[in-house]
């Protein structure tokens, strides 16, 4: 993994974000901040009038100041006329939705870079095949992932992030545009490691919250979140990820971040599981996305299809118990019951001739 520098590249370049929830703004922030013309696309006329006149969004995080250089409209075909690269920062399970409303105003062969995670409930599919089934293979794709906090990066405390590409150049060009003081880009070409990171942190993190609700302490929390990012270590191998890049920032870190960051909407989800909420009232009280509830869902049926095997349920019991937490068939009580009542075995299997894939 490589560090960028933070100069802008020695050409002309237009950015065009979609999507005006709070990690488009955080995106459009950074490159607004070094100057870079970025256009913000989202969905209604009034949010982008609000966000033209008084340089902030009236519903998300509205008491941010944007930078003046971001310009914001509802018309696609005004946003990515001249683009030089897209952002996508459409939540996972709204981007197929989204991208067929707007693939034909996407310029031919303009790279996009997708800050969006998780798993498609319908397809299976990570950020990656979305990309590919609605915008075509003919253009390079990034991804972006780590520990990024959308109000953290706004308010410019110091953050670092993975863009990961199987065409490096364009990673790094990503980074050195991006890259600044506060906001530090590092490069990957481990796309589908990036990807597995990305999603499976929010699963880990509705359970911690659900920890953190039942009122457990600190050593439970720990071993907890140790055991979830051995889970992910294990479905990325299974899916040919490096291991390293579940140990970095798109893995561990933004595991560690979403567990444990007060910001994190997939940990109050959990945490309000954990205190006896349903799902029903939660989601009836919230216009928050914690991407962790149907990525779990969609987790399971993956790792079922793709990774064949005896006894997955012993293999991945925190994701598993949080789907069926989630699903109705197991409350959070009972799902930390089944956990310290599982076989004893070793911490890990490392050394040993046995694929655990098998």
């Amino acid at each position: 993994m490589k560090a960028a520098t933070t100069s802008i590249p020695p050409y002309p370049v237009r950015v065009t974000v979609m999507g005006g929830g709070n990690f488009g703004l955080a995106l459009a922030t950074v490159l607004g901040r070094k100057g870079v013309p970025t256009t913000l696309l989202v969905r209604k006329e009034e949010i982008a009038n609000h966000l033209n006149t008084k340089h902030c969004h009236p519903q998300y995080m509205s008491d941010i100041q944007l930078p003046s250089t971001i310009v914001a409209t509802a018309d696609p075909k005004n946003a990515f006329s001249d683009a030089t690269y897209v952002i996508h920062a459409v939540p996972c399970q709204f981007s197929r939705e989204f991208l067929s409303t707007v693939k034909d105003y996407i310029p031919p062969y303009t790279p996009v870079l997708s800050a969006s995670k998780g798993i498609e409930t319908g397809s299976l599919g990570f950020m990656t095949d979305i990309m590919i089934d609605c915008l075509g293979p003919d253009r390079s794709y990034a991804f972006l992932s780590g520990p990024s906090f959308a109000r953290e990066i706004c308010e410019g405390v110091a953050t670092a992030v993975v863009i990961a590409s199987k065409d490096l150049f364009l990673a790094d060009d990503l980074a050195v545009l991006m890259s600044s003081d506060t906001f530090r880009c590092f490069t990957s070409c481990d796309v589908i490691g990036v990807e597995v990171g990305g999603a499976v942190k929010n699963v880990i993190a509705l359970a911690a919250g659900m920890c953190e609700g039942l009122g457990l302490g600190t050593n439970a929390m720990s071993g907890l979140v140790t055991r979830g990012c051995t889970e992910m270590r294990r479905l990325g191998d299974s899916l040919g990820a490096k291991p390293n890049t579940l140990s970095g920032l798109s893995g561990v870190g933004d595991t560690f971040g979403t567990c444990f960051g007060p910001l994190s909407r997939n940990r109050k989800f959990g945490y309000r599981l954990g205190k006896g909420e349903t799902m029903s009232e939660i989601l009836e009280s919230t216009t928050e996305v914690a991407e962790g509830v149907d990525t779990s869902i969609a987790l399971v049926r993956m790792i079922k299809e793709k990774c064949k095997g005896y006894r997955l349920d012993l293999k991945y019991p925190i994701l598993f118990g949080v789907a069926d937490i989630l699903q109705g068939t197991l409350t959070p009580a009972e799902g930390l019951e089944r956990l310290m009542n599982m076989p004893i075995r070793m911490e890990n299997y490392e050394g040993f001739s046995m694929d655990l894939n098998d």
